[in-house]
């Protein structure tokens, strides 16, 4: 049976999150009731909070928040599709719809025509997933295997987008690797290139706590944001911009040796960016953004499961639902937290 009503974690506004009763919706027959056991603050979870806002995609109407989650399919779908009741799964948050707007099929992130759970994007508001029931699509879930950590298994949809942006910069084997920002982001692709043979990781923050983080996945060794001079010195083979600020893509571009590649994974605000493009020219530098992730989602719970990719140490804390506040707070403060989680 279907409950009329589930906690969720709702953004109102700018500063304005709070946990209340919403309505859970009848499932259409190719939907699943999933139970939601945890879900994963994200960045734009944050600005939704701080701001009201992630860049352009302005909130326009309160909307549940949340799309790095995983739990226990309480209700299958009606037609048979995807998995049976009492599967633990993870979800992949996008749907894709039909549009004529050009891009390249073989990479459906890029259209235009995809939503994302918890994002405000487009009005009506696509809603996310921090409830404690939630109504999804089959096709967005993934079946977990035996044995895998719930909780670990919460860092599958952020760790997608780590193995999307490093296999922007091809085979990293033997390679001399510098990611530029710490956080959780940054943290995944430090454990996805040392899984995927980089012979050298050197791992940037601006705090101490995510460079230990970085340490434990993978990091051969870590320099201070401020260092400069030693960021410049490192002349990496790759590297991953994670940092989000003009600030890093600095320091990735003259840290990048000559001829080398910089993935831009790390979002930074609309506009103008004062960033020195001339030495990225003269260098012959391959600049590559990375956005979101395809399917990766799939090889990366492969991944944690045989235990290639331990990403645990990422994870920071761990809040009830009912604490959300604290831990959005937690979750912003880089000097003390990796990945903050919910649990529902």
């Amino acid at each position: 049976m279907t409950p009329s009503t589930t906690t969720a974690v709702v953004a109102h506004g700018a500063d304005d999150v709070r946990v209340e009763r919403v309505a859970v919706r009848s499932p259409e027959p190719d939907e699943a009731i999933i139970a939601v056991a945890y879900g994963g603050i994200c960045g734009s979870d944050l600005h939704y909070w701080r701001h009201g806002a992630v860049g352009e995609s302005i909130l326009r109407a309160p909307m549940v928040l949340g799309h790095e989650v995983v739990g226990t399919v309480a209700r299958a779908a009606a037609d048979g599709t995807g998995p049976t009741v009492g599967t633990r799964v993870a979800v992949h948050p996008a749907t894709r719809e039909h549009t004529d707007i050009r891009f390249p099929r073989d990479r459906p992130n890029l259209s235009p025509g995809v939503r994302y759970l918890g994002s405000a994007a487009r009005f009506p508001h696509t809603e996310g997933a921090f409830a404690r029931e939630v109504v999804l699509p089959a096709a967005m879930l993934r079946e977990l295997p035996a044995g895998i950590d719930l909780r670990v298994a919460a860092l599958a949809e952020p760790t997608a987008v780590a193995w999307h942006a490093v296999s922007q910069a091809g085979d990293l084997g033997g390679k001399r690797v510098l990611v530029v920002g710490s956080g959780p982001i940054g943290a995944l692709a430090v454990a996805v290139a040392a899984r995927a043979g980089a012979a050298e990781i050197v791992a940037v923050d601006l705090h101490a706590k995510p460079r230990e983080i970085a340490t434990a996945v993978g990091a051969t060794r870590t320099l201070d944001a401020g260092d400069t001079a030693a960021i410049a010195a490192v002349e990496a083979d790759v590297v991953i911009e994670s940092s989000g600020n003009h600030r890093g893509l600095k320091s990735a571009i003259t840290g990048a040796t000559r001829g080398g590649t910089v993935v831009m994974v790390g979002l930074l605000p609309n506009g103008d960016q004062p960033v020195p493009i001339a030495h990225a020219i003269t260098r012959e530098l391959r600049l590559v953004g990375s956005f979101r992730f395809n399917d990766e989602i799939d090889e990366v719970i492969t991944a944690i499961a045989d235990g290639s990719l331990p990403v645990g140490p990422i994870i920071t804390h761990t809040f009830p639902v009912d604490e959300v506040l604290e831990a959005l707070t937690v979750a912003a403060d880089a000097s003390v937290s990796g990945k903050v989680l919910l649990t529902f």
